[in-house]
């Protein structure tokens, strides 16, 4: 096996047992992993009638985060988004693997609700929602990691010897990639010699969200930023969200490009409270709500929003016209849907139907609730997955991986490096897109 084989197999680990775990998941609908995965050629494509149901704008430039006022009713007339699919995906200890393996105990004992209030104090699980692409188009797959790093554990200085602590430095073509921190960060490098430090500390300057277009081909490396804010012996946290978007075939072989995103211009809170004083916080990751927009450089019509809703409160979002696809993930709390006669567990992913221009969504009246809500305009092309690359036919994805063999990504190098090292590395052997 060569060296160039060996740094890949190592950076796409937690891809293949999350991969393998998919198996284990337990959906109220089909599901298929995206990693290999081929749609029907258009007009196939176009969406087949839903399965049946489970049961005021303004802007502002300020730094002060948008305050409206949240409407007692929903404006008449409206037809509901309902429920199509509810469905559990496996949660796989890692990070420390020890916690994780806690709740899988604390899980089976106890339920859902308890291992998640246990996992976002002690953490050591990753979530990957694997898709059934093409009914989710334009996204693949949304991963929830939910880590912590303790300087003091025996354990971890063993476990990294032959796990990393991040993501080494790995290959993608044809898609983008986001992620959003909501703590800690990453350290990224890649082949087209771009640094970056981005996260959710206060060193990272507000910059919670990397967008990275992969277009023709690029390798990167994403390693925990564990510097630390204050030092000390108390665990570092690492939770976020890493979502694969596709794009079309005109995009596909493009220049790479990373943005970094954060605060109120580029990713602007929305805060509105009802009537009795409760509220909802909607951060605009991408796309547009009540009038506030993202700046993320989208390549298709979509919304990508997180979304915090005190208990008792109701969230709605009216929905344009070509947005088919709406997903949810529940991270932490419960929703009742469709006028509160559908219930939405905790860590929970939910597919709605394709109709309907009004999406409300309650939090029961004793807790709260925080969830990522995708949504979008579906890619009318066939599309083919396998590993990291994401193209239109069978023989581009061949072409993918035979490119990045010949060193056209760039060749990757160890996480191990040094800024200098890498540097001199990338300029040797760099991405020739």
């Amino acid at each position: 096996m060569t060296t160039m084989n060996t740094r890949f197999l190592v950076a796409l680990l937690l891809v293949t047992i999350a991969d393998v775990a998919s198996a284990f998941t337990t959906p109220l609908g089909h599901q298929t992993s995206p990693f290999a995965f081929v749609t029907p050629s258009y007009p196939a494509l176009l969406r087949s009638e839903p399965l049946a149901a489970a049961s005021t704008s303004s802007s502002s430039s300020s730094d002060t985060p948008l305050q409206q006022s949240l409407p007692s009713k929903p404006t008449s007339p409206r037809t509901l988004r309902r429920v199509r699919t509810v469905q559990k995906n496996a949660r796989l200890p890692v990070w420390p693997a020890w916690n994780g393996v806690l709740l899988w105990a604390v899980n089976r004992g106890a339920g859902d609700a308890a291992a998640a209030k246990l996992e976002n104090v002690i953490t050591g699980r990753v979530c990957p929602n694997f898709f059934t692409y093409p009914e989710t188009t334009p996204f693949i797959m949304l991963v929830h990691h939910c880590h912590s790093f303790a300087p003091w554990d025996p354990l971890r200085f063993l476990q990294r010897t032959f796990f990393p602590e991040g993501f080494p430095a790995h290959p993608h073509r044809g898609f983008v990639t986001v992620t959003y921190f909501l703590d800690g960060g990453f350290l990224h490098r890649d082949s087209m010699g771009v640094q970056q430090t981005y996260g959710a500390e206060k060193r990272h300057g507000g910059k919670h969200t990397q967008w990275l277009s992969t277009g023709g081909g690029i390798l990167h490396e994403e390693m925990y930023d564990l510097a630390g804010d204050n030092g000390g012996f108390m665990p570092q946290r690492q939770e976020l969200y890493q979502l694969w978007l596709n794009v079309g075939a005109d995009y596909k072989l493009e220049t790479p490009d990373t943005v970094l995103l954060g605060g109120e211009e580029e990713t602007p809170l929305v805060t509105l409270t009802d009537d009795q004083g409760r509220q909802t916080e909607t951060i605009v990751l991408a796309g547009e709500y009540q009038g506030r927009r993202g700046a993320a450089p989208l390549h298709s019509d979509l919304a990508i929003l997180h979304v915090r809703v005190q208990a008792g409160a109701t969230w709605s979002y009216t929905l344009p016209a070509n947005f088919e696809t709406v997903i949810l993930y529940l991270r932490q709390g419960s929703l009742l849907a469709e006028e509160g006669s559908v219930s939405l567990p905790v860590h929970h992913t939910v597919q709605f139907q394709s109709t309907g221009n009004e999406l409300i969504l309650q939090a029961p009246e004793n807790e709260a609730a925080d969830f990522m809500l995708l949504a979008g305009e579906p890619i009318r092309e066939p599309c083919v997955a396998q590993g990291s690359m994401v193209m239109n036919t069978a023989s581009e994805i061949n072409k993918a991986y035979a490119d990045y063999q010949s060193g056209t990504f760039g060749l990757p190098w160890s996480e191990k490096l040094s800024n200098e090292e890498w540097r001199n590395h990338v300029k040797k052997y760099p991405s020739r897109y």
